[in-house]
């Protein structure tokens, strides 16, 4: 084994713990930052460049007919193979949290579905179940296997919010083992059951989960009601005949009491096991080589790397498999005292010299795919120890594929995540959609105040049907504090009263005082 520091270019504290990668033709591809995802990469979803011990993230695409997904930390993550075209798999990832601490019961399907020099484009499906649909979890596995000519996929374990009904105002936000149900999946149908077995008694997470075949072996995991780890080595065997699936489950000796450890796999039938905890204050430092042949499985301690002075003392670690036989681990930046935001990562290499120097290649060129399935993985317990920023604002743009953020607009002036007014509580670690029409980011009007400005539609109090009518109608906007210069919505436009001509008044009758003379004289003529 090698260990190899690498120094991050683009933003690493976009990488904390409960991220994934993925594994599509030697492409690596991390997935589940910890925040919302900005601008600069709306996806989520980055490409990670490795080269010259430098490691670089670059945003990936969505096609047009994928779905929404959201970031999610600690997933239940593997791959799906179909028998008709065995050469193309996907990643299944269910579960998982939200940058909101909201649990997801969903059911991705990702896949690379084309790929240049410039461009990375992903496709992602949803899947609707039914039947015994698993509740929202984390910390939890899925895996594959393969029996009879036929295909489902198993999840096992994980943590669920305490039920609604079991909920205190002192207990709101606790987590609760999941029951140690083991569930079959089958996506061809779009159904789900859940089996009891009497050897699986207590609820696991964090563990270690490896298909072989029919047969999944589940190693270690933390158990909330007890505070233990397991040190049982289960044996899940899943036959599918052409009736109902049977499902059994034997304990085998020869287990390690482990949680949030790492596996990957180095051969058809090796895998290597790596990191993880020993109790809550106590790493795992040694490795592991587990070897699965004939129905059997073998558990081995094998030599480690020469953890360096800072992995050693950090009181947490993180990681992931990266797939052939390669895991990359992160280590808070604290530890350093140089950077406070930052986290320092390495690359362990699990093979030897020669297959280290031959992967090197294949991962530079990418002329080269695997025809092995990455290792399943969970990554490391999440801490609360530690809670770092998850905003991306230093992409480098050495290359010409590399994001460049300077490219955009300054999003402290326009961006989302703005203070649009004294009253704002918009916040991007805890905002979620208010309007409909809403997904990843909040809607925003500009006022015609002045030089003009954004602000969140939800900071102003508007309703839904006012916001799509702004949207859709060619009128000015002015927010609460300019709305005395111009009072109200510019809508409907004034009517122009037609102005009409006054009518002339009646002049008054004049009064004429006559003399008495006068008047003798007028009716003396007017009698004549």
């Amino acid at each position: 084994m090698s260990l190899q520091m690498v120094s991050t270019v683009s933003n690493s504290s976009l990488i904390q713990p409960g991220f994934s990668l993925l594994n599509f033709d030697g492409h690596v591809f991390f997935f589940g930052q910890k925040g919302w995802p900005k601008r600069s990469c709306p996806t989520g979803v980055f490409l990670l460049d490795i080269k010259q011990n430098e490691l670089k993230m670059k945003p990936v695409f969505f096609s047009k007919d994928s779905c929404y997904l959201p970031p999610l930390r600690y997933p239940a993550l593997c791959t799906f193979r179909s028998y008709a075209r065995a050469d193309e798999y996907q990643y299944i990832i269910h579960g998982g949290k939200t940058p909101n601490n909201d649990l997801s019961d969903k059911i991705y399907f990702i896949s690379l579905v084309s790929k240049t020099n410039k461009k990375m484009t992903f496709q992602c499906i949803e899947k609707d179940l039914g039947g015994d649909v698993p509740e929202a979890r984390y910390g939890h596995t899925i895996n594959v296997v393969h029996s009879r000519g036929k295909s489902m996929s198993v999840l096992f374990g994980g943590r669920s919010y305490t039920p609604l009904a079991q909920r205190t105002t002192e207990t709101w936000n606790s987590v609760v083992d999941c029951l140690p149900s083991v569930f079959l999946i089958d996506f061809e149908f779009g159904c789900c059951t859940s089996y009891m077995l009497p050897e699986l008694q207590d609820g696991l997470s964090f563990h270690v989960s490896i298909a072989k075949g029919d047969t999944i072996y589940i190693l270690g995991g933390h158990s909330l009601q007890n505070n233990t780890r397991s040190p049982n080595l289960y044996k899940v065997k899943i036959d599918l005949p052409l009736g109902s699936p049977v499902v059994t489950c034997t304990i085998l000796p020869g287990g390690i009491s482990v949680s949030s450890a790492i596996v990957t796999q180095i051969s058809d039938t090796e895998f290597v096991l790596v990191g993880g905890y020993l109790s809550d204050n106590q790493k795992r430092l040694a490795c592991n080589t587990i070897v699965l042949e004939d129905n059997k499985i073998e558990i081995v301690e094998s030599v480690g790397p020469e953890w360096t002075p800072d992995i050693k003392h950090c009181r947490m670690w993180f990681g992931c498999d990266m797939g052939k036989g390669s895991v990359l681990l992160g280590i808070p930046g604290a530890n350093k005292q140089i950077i406070p935001d930052a986290n320092y990562f390495y690359i362990l290499r699990c093979k030897g010299t020669e297959e280290d120097k031959e992967e090197e290649l294949i991962t530079q060129t990418c002329s080269q795919t695997s025809s092995e399935d990455p290792g399943d993985s969970t990554p490391f317990e999440d801490s609360e120890e530690f809670c770092f920023s998850a905003e991306a604002n230093s992409f480098d743009a050495d290359d010409a594929d590399t994001y460049n953020e300077d490219d955009e607009e300054d999003e402290s002036e326009t961006g989302y995540w703005i203070t649009c007014c004294t009253s704002c509580n918009i916040d991007i670690n805890t905002w979620v959609p208010f309007y409909s029409t809403e997904l990843n980011k909040p809607a925003m009007i500009l006022c015609s105040g002045g030089a003009g400005h954004w602000v969140h539609a939800q900071c102003m109090d508007l309703s839904e049907t006012m916001l799509l009518h702004l949207s859709e109608a060619n009128v000015k906007y002015f927010c609460n504090k300019h709305i005395d210069l111009n009072k109200g919505l510019q809508t409907p436009q004034k009517v122009v009263c037609l102005k009409k001509p006054p009518m002339k008044p009646l002049r008054k009758k004049k009064t004429i005082k006559l003399s008495t003379s006068a008047k003798k004289s007028f009716l003396r003529r007017l009698f004549e």
